[in-house]
């Protein structure tokens, strides 16, 4: 493994680093970020899919469009949500060869793991989402 020369990070960096996975915490968020790198999906779409509130969805979309991670088309009275960069999957994958390689400790850890959040969700259903 090659290793990367290490300097101390800059607080701005950081900030930054930090406000995108903030971004990308809420599990309805990344939900729908996810359904949204199998192409455009307009809130209707994402509601059905995800069984969530027309609103919820709505606050969401605007929360990652605000963050610049997904982008809107407007098509007649309809709009069409993208991700603006689909780089962000590679992210995405890259979290989830982590996880593979923590087991369960992610999930178990007593701070942000799967038992420190409700368990009642639509979101629970879906597999590969699900806590």
């Amino acid at each position: 493994m090659a290793m990367v020369a290490l300097s101390t990070p800059r607080t701005q960096d950081l900030l930054r680093g930090s406000a995108l996975f903030h971004g990308l915490a809420d599990r309805s968020r990344l939900a729908i970020v996810v359904m949204l790198a199998g192409g455009e999906q307009r809130v209707v779409d994402l509601t059905g899919a995800l069984g969530l509130a027309q609103g919820t969805v709505s606050g969401h979309l605007a929360c990652l469009r605000e963050c610049g991670l997904v982008v809107g088309r407007p098509e007649g009275r309809q709009m069409f949500y993208s991700l603006a960069h689909p780089e962000l999957m590679d992210v995405l994958a890259a979290a989830e060869r982590l996880l593979a390689l923590t087991g369960d400790a992610v999930a178990l850890c007593p701070n942000y793991g799967c038992g420190t959040e409700a368990t009642d969700s639509p979101l629970d259903a879906e597999e590969g989402l699900a806590r």
